[in-house]
């Protein structure tokens, strides 16, 4: 569990810390979708704003381009499932108010494939 809380805040820190690289923002009904960028021109986090906060879902990239975390935040908290993914594991923490109330890790070779 340690480990899975410690990738929570070591992958979302990236949105509070300054970029080197600006973001790409675009309208979006009443919303803004920010686009952050890695120095070498990949995607690092996608996800929108409302009323200056964040709000709804936000996707992390690694450099490569490997997705490695989804979750949703609604007015600026946390909220719902989040899922954080690395080369062996998958980590499912779920939010209330930015709270963890529990996290649950799986191993990505006992999931079953849907089509």
């Amino acid at each position: 569990m340690k480990k899975c809380v410690i990738l929570v805040a070591i992958l979302f820190s990236g949105i509070l810390v300054a970029q080197e690289v600006n973001p790409e923002l675009e309208a979006v009904g009443n919303k803004v979708k920010a686009t952050y960028y890695y120095e070498n021109g990949k995607v690092q986090q996608q996800g929108f704003f409302k009323d200056g906060k964040l709000d709804g879902v936000w996707v992390s990239y690694d450099e490569r381009g490997n997705k490695v975390a989804v979750g949703e935040y609604t007015d600026g908290l946390k909220t719902g499932n989040w899922v954080f993914f690395n080369e062996k594991n998958l980590c499912e923490v779920a939010y209330q108010n930015s709270k963890i109330t529990s996290v649950k890790n799986l191993q990505k070779n006992a999931l079953a494939n849907r089509n």
